[in-house]
């Protein structure tokens, strides 16, 4: 019998399941599984990568200092405060690898990002659930739920698949309650989509336990790049950076993020078209019996009588080519995540959930 076993914690891992993107028998599908931007990456982006692709023999850089400067430059913060990666997730598993291990709780809330409890359990550290308030972050359960072996406190503010999120007072007052030595994690995949909110940036500033995370993959249309970025203390930029693979972002995700990140224009029509339809598609669902929390998102979180009655529109869009997403796995089973699209997906989603209401299945 073999003696070649995992590190404790491995085998405690759900694999995450990523959105669907096929119907078996369909080619012509609305997907709206994923959160993407519906709009893709703009045409600057676009450019870069193929110029991009005449270095792709070279290594990338090591530093990513062109990236990380002009991050600096549009968002108004520190350079050497800013780490890259891939995508957001690999900032969040450095600092898994870095600050946490046997012995030592990792917090998350009830209906938080699943890979939380993965990053935890890959460190061989214990995952602490604690409950939200009505599908919202409870700072006083957080707080509840310290104790001298906390490391990490997971956030994401908005909220996914929830889209709700809490105030910048709520959050000092978290970074203000929590044990010393560990760190507050603020995870801003969806910070774009909210207008004039720097997603935890100033704290970070100001504090020495608060790191904030930020992804290309949402809003600028990246997501098949795998581009991230974190804001934090120098000294725990030191420690990550010590840990990050030097070569860990390709020639061209660094040359489409930075083309990215510096096209203002695009970023904000795509905000502005995803705050419009966001509030049409809640009301369309609304008039329809099927309400959702008010989103701060790309994504409203559609909430049905029953897991039964979930589960049965989720197969009746897909028999009209529709993917949204089932959230069962986050805790709320009654519900049915569905991506803010362009104007013609979301019609159409928003008028077959209609048809399922009335009864045409």
């Amino acid at each position: 019998m073999s003696q070649i076993e995992p590190q404790p914690g491995i085998m405690e891992i759900s694999p995450y399941v990523g959105g669907k993107s096929r119907i078996d028998g369909m080619t012509n599908i609305i997907k709206l599984s994923s959160n993407e931007n519906p709009f893709g990456p703009s045409d600057a982006v676009k450019d870069a990568i193929v110029r991009a692709a005449h270095e792709v023999h070279r290594y990338p850089s090591t530093d990513h200092i062109e990236l990380r400067s002009a991050i600096a430059e549009v968002h108004g913060v520190k350079v050497e405060r800013i780490i890259c990666g891939v995508g957001s997730d690999e900032i969040l598993q450095m600092l898994a690898q870095a600050y946490a291990g046997p012995g030592d709780e990792v917090i998350y809330t009830e209906h938080g990002f699943s890979m939380y409890p993965i990053l935890a359990h890959a460190v061989g550290a214990t995952p602490v659930q604690v409950p939200e308030q009505e599908r919202v972050v409870d700072v006083d359960s957080i707080l509840a739920a310290c104790t001298d072996r906390t490391r990490l406190i997971f956030i994401a503010n908005p909220a996914n698949p929830t889209s709700t999120m809490i105030g910048l007072s709520e959050i000092e007052r978290l970074a203000e309650g929590i044990p010393a030595g560990a760190i507050l994690v603020l995870d801003g995949a969806y910070a774009e989509f909210v207008e004039g909110y720097d997603g935890g940036a100033k704290l970070v500033e100001m504090r020495d336990n608060v790191v904030m995370t930020r992804t290309f993959s949402k809003l600028y249309g990246l997501g098949g790049m795998r581009v991230g970025w974190g804001y934090a203390p120098v000294e725990i930029i030191a420690v990550l950076d010590r840990i990050r693979q030097p070569f860990n972002l390709s020639t061209v995700a660094l040359a489409a993020a930075e083309a990215a990140v510096r096209d203002t224009r695009y970023v904000e029509h795509c905000r502005s078209e995803n705050a419009r339809l966001r509030v049409w598609l809640a009301e369309a669902l609304g008039e329809h019996g099927v309400p959702c929390d008010t989103s701060m998102a790309n994504f409203v979180l559609a909430r049905f009588g029953s897991r039964e009655e979930a589960e049965a529109c989720d197969q009746f869009l897909q028999k009209q080519g529709i993917i949204v997403r089932r959230v069962a796995g986050y805790g709320l089973p009654n519900a049915l995540r569905i991506t803010v699209g362009d104007e013609p997906s979301c019609r159409r989603v928003a008028h077959c959930i209609g048809l399922f209401k009335a009864g045409e299945r």
